[in-house]
């Protein structure tokens, strides 16, 4: 079972968002939030973000263990450049490249969820029972 969650168009150069991606790529999530807590790079907090979204997806949404996650994949592509000018002299100007970046974490879980029923929840079985 795959879980997913993504982040876009974030205000960073898709170049500075890898290297903290590349630091924490092969380790398990719990482990990789400990090391961005402590990593001094800016692009630390919207990768830690991203893969928190993740494991809440995965707990919330699919019932699943959060000892039981690994990463199937963490990706980092390139977003929209917004283009700016800046005044230099003579009456010209330089163009300014202020890039985005999307980043996209894959978790997979190595067992399965764990399958609660509901208090008060009829099913068929128990409406075909008390029949």
């Amino acid at each position: 079972m795959v879980i997913k969650a993504e982040q876009k168009y974030i205000r960073m150069s898709p170049r500075k968002v890898r290297l903290v991606v590349d630091a924490i790529r092969g380790l398990e999530p719990k482990e990789a939030l400990e090391h961005l807590t402590f990593m001094r790079k800016a692009a630390a907090v919207p990768i830690a973000k991203t893969i928190k979204q993740a494991m809440a997806n995965a707990v919330k949404n699919q019932n699943l263990n959060e000892q039981s996650l690994r990463f199937e994949s963490i990706q980092v592509s390139k977003g929209s450049t917004f283009k700016r000018w800046r005044a230099v002299s003579r009456g010209r100007a330089h163009q300014i490249l202020k890039r985005t970046s999307h980043i996209k974490v894959l978790l997979r879980a190595e067992e399965e969820p764990i399958r609660e029923e509901k208090k008060g929840v009829k099913t068929k079985r128990t409406s075909k029972a008390k029949r």
